[in-house]
């Protein structure tokens, strides 16, 4: 596979990260870590179908136990830091905070072996940042101290994804059928959350069924298996950029 096309594959689970916010409404009312639960085990199907249908299924057992506490942690830990972060602090701010992640992706980057920070990317992500960083800091004059341990999350939260993106980089020679287990162990921890946190509410009439099934087809399932295919063989620099279009 060339690096264009990864690159470009990389950048089809940015388009359905676009539409995270979309299907996440329109689950409504199903709690968070419910609805993780589910779309990471759907994630996780998709992942079984493809590897029995390819006949790769049998790459998962040759995986160290090392890589997929490191894919766990860093679904499922985005995930939650992201949820907490929500609860304890404004959600626009929390989620511009977590957002910094595409330029972490490209400030990272430039520490991996045969990497180096280009001219062009940094601009883009800083133009990028300034954007955010302005309208972060129209808002942040009115947020309570209450709200700063949410914000510190949400900053953690961002950390977590651009670290688990650019180690990934490093991890080239782990299949992306490994994304499956990582889906797999998610949804456990997902449901083991919902269980401690959340009361059990389903999905209401056909458009919650359609918005819950459609995000574990493709942001939260489909999507990590493209990540990891650009992360791993594409332009890891202009993905970070790139991901400022969702």
């Amino acid at each position: 596979m060339t690096r264009t096309r990864a690159t470009v594959i990389g950048f089809g689970a940015v388009l359905m990260w676009a539409l995270l916010a979309l299907l996440t409404v329109g689950s409504a009312p199903v709690p968070p870590f419910q609805l993780a639960a589910i779309s990471f085990a759907i994630g996780a199907a998709i992942g079984l179908i493809w590897t029995a249908a390819s006949g790769t299924l049998t790459e998962l057992a040759r995986v160290p136990l090392s890589v997929y506490g490191f894919g766990i942690a860093g679904l499922f830990g985005y995930h939650a830091l992201y949820f907490f972060a929500l609860r304890l602090a404004p959600p626009a701010e929390a989620g511009l905070i977590a957002y910094l992640w595409p330029l972490l992706i490209v400030l990272f980057s430039g520490l991996l072996p045969g990497e180096r920070l280009r001219a062009g990317h940094v601009l883009g992500a800083a133009l990028a940042f300034a954007g955010a960083a302005l309208i972060i800091g129209g808002r942040l004059t009115g947020v309570s101290a209450a709200a700063l341990p949410g914000l510190g999350l949400a900053f953690l939260c961002a950390l977590t994804w651009s670290g688990y993106s650019v180690i990934s980089r490093r991890l080239g020679a782990v299949p992306t059928a490994s994304v499956t287990v990582f889906c797999a162990g998610s949804a456990v921890l997902a449901l083991a959350a919902h269980l401690a946190f959340e009361v059990t509410t389903w999905p209401e009439g056909g458009r919650g069924w359609a918005s819950t099934l459609l995000l574990g087809l493709g942001p939260v399932g489909l999507a990590f298996y493209l990540w990891d295919i650009g992360v791993k063989r594409g332009d890891i620099q202009l993905l970070g950029v790139a991901s400022y279009a969702a």
